[in-house]
C-alpha cells in the first residue's frame, strides 16, 4: 500500500514537471527576442546577407594580381635527332645537332595583372557592394516584419483571453438572471416563457464561451507557431495594454522618415546605383583589356635553350597584353541595353514604392487616430453599460424592471467589454503597423 502510493505521488511529480516545462510567461519583449531568435526565416536572410558579402570579397580580388602554377608530363613518339653530314669527313658519322628527347617535363607559374579592363572591374566592385547592402535592407525589413508579426500573435492572444473573461462574466451574469428567474417563477411573478428566454439567453452565452475557449487555443497556436515553439507551449502574458498618447508628428514628416529609413526603400536605392554600375559594367566591351602577364617557366627540355638538352632549365618572360574587340555584332551594345532597361526597371519599381508607402504610412497614421478615438469612446460605453446593468438589476429583483430588459442590459453590457477590447488592441496594433510602416 506505501508502495503504491509513493508510486502515485512521483507520478503525479512527473507530471507537474512536464506541464511546468511546457508553460511560460512572456512580456511582448521577451516573445519579441525568441522570436528573433527561433525564426528559421530571418536566419535565411542572415546567410543571404553572408553570401552577399563574400561575393564582396570574390569582386575585390578580380583587380588583385593573380598566381597559377602549371605543370604536364608529354611522351613523345621516337624521330630520329637532328644533325647533318660531317663536312670535313663525309665517312664519319653524321653530326647531331638536337637529339630526340621522347620525356618533355614542363613547370610553369603565371603572374596576372590586370592594368585597365575599360572599369569593368571596378564595376563589378560596385555592384557586389552595392547589393550586399541592399541584402542588409532585405534582413531589415524580415527582422521588422517578424516583429509586427510576433507582436501581431501576442496581442492576438491577449485579446483572446480577454474575450473569454468578458464571456465567463456574462455566463456567470445570466446564470445568476436564471437563478432569479426560476424564484420568480416559482413566486407567479414571472411566466414559463420569460425563464425560458433566459436560458436561451444562457445556452447562446455556453456557445460563445466555447467560442472564446477556442479562440484562446488558436491564438497560442498561432503564437507559437511565430514564436518557433512547440505548439503545445502553454503562454501566460506578462504584459498588458498600456494606452499611451505617442504622438508621431504630421503625416508629411512621418513620409520624409519612411523614405529615409524604410528597409525597402534604402534596399531599393542601393539596387539602382548597382544597376548604374552595371550599365559601366555593360559598356566596358568598347574599352581595350590591357594585362601585364609575367611567366617563370622550369622545363625539360627547354625549348628556348639550344641544342635541346635532357636537362630541367629555367627562363622567365615578362609581357603587357592587349585585347580589343574590333567586331562582335553588336554583342556589347545589346548587353548596354539590358543593363538601362534593368536600371530603369528598378527605377520604376523604388517610384512604386515609394506610392505604396505613402499610402501606407496614410492609412496606419488614420488607423491610429481613429483607434484612440475608439478607446475614449468605448470605455464610456463599458461606464455606461455598467452602470444601466447595475440599475436594470436592481429593479428587477424589486420587480419593477421586465426581464427582457435586464436580457437588453447583459447583451449590452457584453458587447461594450468586447468593443472596449478590441479597441484597444486595435490601437497597440495600428501604432505597431504605423512604426514599421515609418522605418523603426
Amino acid at each position: 500500500m506505501k508502495y503504491t502510493t509513493i508510486t502515485g505521488l512521483m507520478i503525479v511529480l512527473l507530471a507537474l514537471t512536464a506541464h511546468a516545462q511546457n508553460t511560460m510567461s512572456l512580456t511582448i519583449d521577451q516573445a519579441v527576442q525568441i522570436g528573433l531568435e527561433n525564426s528559421k526565416a530571418l536566419r535565411t536572410s542572415r546567410w543571404k546577407v553572408q553570401a552577399a558579402e563574400a561575393k564582396v570579397g570574390e569582386t575585390d580580388a578580380l583587380g588583385l594580381p593573380s598566381l597559377k602554377f602549371q605543370g604536364a608530363y608529354t611522351r613523345l613518339s621516337e624521330v630520329p635527332p637532328s644533325s647533318f653530314p660531317n663536312p670535313f669527313n663525309p665517312v664519319l658519322p653524321p653530326i647531331e645537332i638536337s637529339p630526340s628527347i621522347v620525356n618533355n617535363y614542363s613547370l610553369k607559374a603565371t603572374v596576372l595583372q590586370p592594368i585597365f579592363t575599360g572599369f569593368k572591374i571596378s564595376s563589378a566592385e560596385d555592384i557586389a557592394e552595392y547589393n550586399a547592402e541592399a541584402q542588409k535592407e532585405d534582413f531589415k525589413k524580415d527582422k521588422s516584419d517578424l516583429i509586427y508579426n510576433v507582436k501581431n500573435a501576442y496581442w492576438n492572444l491577449y485579446k483572446a483571453i480577454a474575450w473569454e473573461k468578458v464571456v465567463d462574466e456574462n455566463v456567470a451574469q445570466i446564470q445568476a438572471h436564471v437563478t432569479d428567474a426560476e424564484n420568480f417563477l416559482k413566486q407567479g411573478m414571472l411566466t414559463n416563457n420569460d425563464v425560458l428566454k433566459v436560458q436561451v439567453q444562457l445556452s447562446d452565452a455556453h456557445v460563445r464561451q466555447i467560442d472564446a475557449k477556442n479562440n484562446v487555443q488558436l491564438a497560442t497556436i498561432m503564437l507559437n507557431n511565430t514564436l518557433g515553439l512547440p505548439l503545445s507551449t502553454q503562454i501566460t502574458l506578462a504584459s498588458s495594454i498600456q494606452p499611451v498618447d505617442r504622438r508621431f508628428g504630421a503625416v508629411d514628416s512621418l513620409l520624409r522618415k519612411a523614405f529615409q529609413d524604410r528597409p525597402e526603400i534604402v534596399g531599393m536605392n542601393f539596387r539602382i546605383k548597382a544597376g548604374e554600375a552595371g550599365v559601366t559594367a555593360a559598356r566596358s566591351g568598347w574599352w581595350p583589356q590591357i594585362a601585364l602577364v609575367g611567366n617563370y617557366n622550369y622545363l625539360r627540355p627547354n625549348q628556348r635553350i639550344f641544342p635541346a638538352q635532357d636537362k630541367f632549365k629555367d627562363t622567365w618572360d615578362v609581357s603587357v597584353a592587349v585585347s580589343f574587340d574590333i567586331w562582335n555584332w553588336n554583342t556589347t551594345g545589346h548587353q548596354t541595353t539590358q543593363a538601362q532597361a534593368q536600371l530603369a526597371q528598378a527605377e520604376e519599381t523604388l517610384s512604386m514604392l515609394k506610392d505604396g508607402v505613402s499610402l501606407e504610412v496614410t492609412q496606419n497614421y488614420l488607423n491610429v487616430q481613429q483607434s484612440k478615438e475608439r478607446i475614449a469612446v468605448s470605455e464610456q460605453g463599458v461606464a455606461h453599460a455598467e452602470e444601466n446593468y447595475r440599475i436594470t438589476n436592481e429593479k428587477y429583483k424589486k420587480g419593477v424592471a421586465l426581464n427582457s430588459d435586464l436580457l437588453d442590459a447583459e447583451v449590452a453590457l457584453l458587447q461594450a467589454k468586447l468593443i472596449n477590447t478590441q479597441s484597444l488592441v486595435d490601437y497597440e496594433l495600428a501604432m505597431a503597423r504605423l512604426a514599421k510602416a515609418i522605418g523603426e
